[in-house]
């Protein structure tokens, strides 16, 4: 699987794509995980001090909101998913998040 890392996100890992041992038939939550043991220095940036994603941080897995419409990290990842991270950007409407 792979993530796609956004403005400040890409900045602190240092790349816009990283991939990760997730598969198909994973959940999102591992995939999530292998993203913050490979670069652990998005962990501040993306969790609070509770470790729950940050409010303004949206998370997208084909382009929706696994904690809108899957099961949040309980997720199960499909072949060819999508997988992205970004802070907010102006001007646009947001995305609900449930916390994590």
């Amino acid at each position: 699987m792979e993530w796609r890392l956004f403005a400040n996100l890409a900045e602190a890992a240092g790349t816009k794509r990283v991939t990760v041992e997730a598969e198909a038939g994973d959940t999102f939550g591992e995939a999530f995980e292998q993203l913050l043991e490979a670069h652990p220095e998005l962990r501040d940036e993306v969790l609070d001090d509770d470790g729950e994603i940050r409010d303004h941080i949206r998370v997208l897995r084909n382009d929706h909101n696994p904690f809108v419409k899957d099961d949040g990290h309980e997720t199960v990842l499909e072949a060819g998913d999508e997988l992205a991270l970004f802070p907010p950007v102006s001007g646009g409407s947001s995305v609900a998040q449930r916390p994590v």
